[in-house]
């Protein structure tokens, strides 16, 4: 149910409050047991790998920190050439060997009954919070250097499409059955601009990958860029709770798998309730090429009964 596995669980409570968020990150046995934690409970018909987005920057030598009631923070935010002649391409099985390990030791507790999935941030995504230096409600900074100053902004998003590519290679190696690019601040950008800063790069991820393993590309806000997502080698597409089921099929042409849209406020509806919204927007984008899943992460107040019922209206779903 799209992005951090367990956060809304009493059981991965507990592990928060034992451990800080990149120890859980950087601990494989603590990776793998969150990632189990929803399946154990609820039995959904795929794992996603409990980690983060923002390991990537960490391994290009950007400091990350994850503040309590404040999220991520940079200290020192690439906005300069020399700051961005600091950022690396690393060698991914050194930096990020722990995730590696994280996914052979998940994979072992699926015992393959289930595939599990692996993600990473867009390029501009991640660009976002290289350079604004924490979370936004518009991303200014990022903007702003993209715009004043593009040969250096290109030529971080390229540093981040390599490092990426050969992350998600890696995750391939280690196990992997598919993998998700979220792109969740692509619609701060306009239709042009998303092609530029944003699309491009998350294309040549989908092109190095295509053969190796199903990608699906998520853009949150994206709905304007779903036509072009439709024409790449993507497998299939996320949607958020924006754009109706009618809509996302009639701009993607109707021949690709689509993946969404619930809102994830909407999990705070009465159980009953859920089941039924659950039921019409399965009617809605129709039975085949479609998994169903959240517009975007799942949130972390949402009653268990409710996580419950969003997953048995699917299971029980009849034509």
């Amino acid at each position: 149910m799209m992005r951090q596995a367990g956060r809304y669980l009493p059981e991965f409570m507990e592990i928060r409050k034992k451990y800080d968020f990149f120890t859980r990150c950087r601990t494989p046995e603590l990776a793998s047991e969150i990632t189990v934690q929803p399946i154990r409970r609820y039995g959904m018909d795929a794992a996603i790998l409990f980690s983060d987005i923002l390991v990537v920057p960490q391994a290009m030598n950007v400091a990350v920190e994850m503040k309590p009631n404040f999220g991520p923070y940079l200290p020192n935010p690439i906005r300069d050439r020399k700051t961005l002649d600091a950022v690396t391409i690393p060698d991914v099985n050194h930096e990020l060997g722990y995730v590696m390990d994280a996914i052979k030791a998940t994979k072992e507790k699926l015992n393959n009954e289930i595939p599990l999935i692996g993600f990473a941030g867009s390029p501009w995504t991640i660009l976002c919070y290289m350079v604004q230096g924490q979370g936004s409600k518009n991303f200014d900074k990022a903007k702003e250097f993209c715009f004043s100053s593009p040969i250096l902004a290109h030529e971080l998003l390229t540093k981040i499409t390599q490092t990426t590519i050969a992350y998600l290679k890696a995750k391939v190696n280690a196990g992997v059955d598919a993998v998700q690019i979220f792109d969740s601040w692509g619609g701060m950008l306009s239709p042009v601009d998303y092609q530029e800063f944003s699309w491009q790069y998350i294309n040549q991820i989908i092109e190095a990958l295509k053969d190796e393993v199903p990608v699906i590309a998520f853009g949150k806000g994206c709905w304007f860029a779903l036509d072009v997502m439709a024409k790449s080698n993507a497998s299939a597409l996320g949607v958020d709770w924006t754009c109706s089921a009618r809509n996302a099929r009639y701009l993607t042409g109707g021949n690709i798998t689509l993946q969404g849209n619930f809102d994830p406020s909407r999990l705070l509806s009465p159980p009953k309730e859920i089941k039924k919204m659950v039921t019409q927007m399965i009617n809605e984008f129709g039975k085949d090429k479609y998994i169903v899943n959240l517009g975007h992460g799942i949130l972390p107040n949402i009653p268990l009964e409710n996580a419950q019922a969003f997953i048995e209206a699917v299971k029980e779903y009849k034509v």
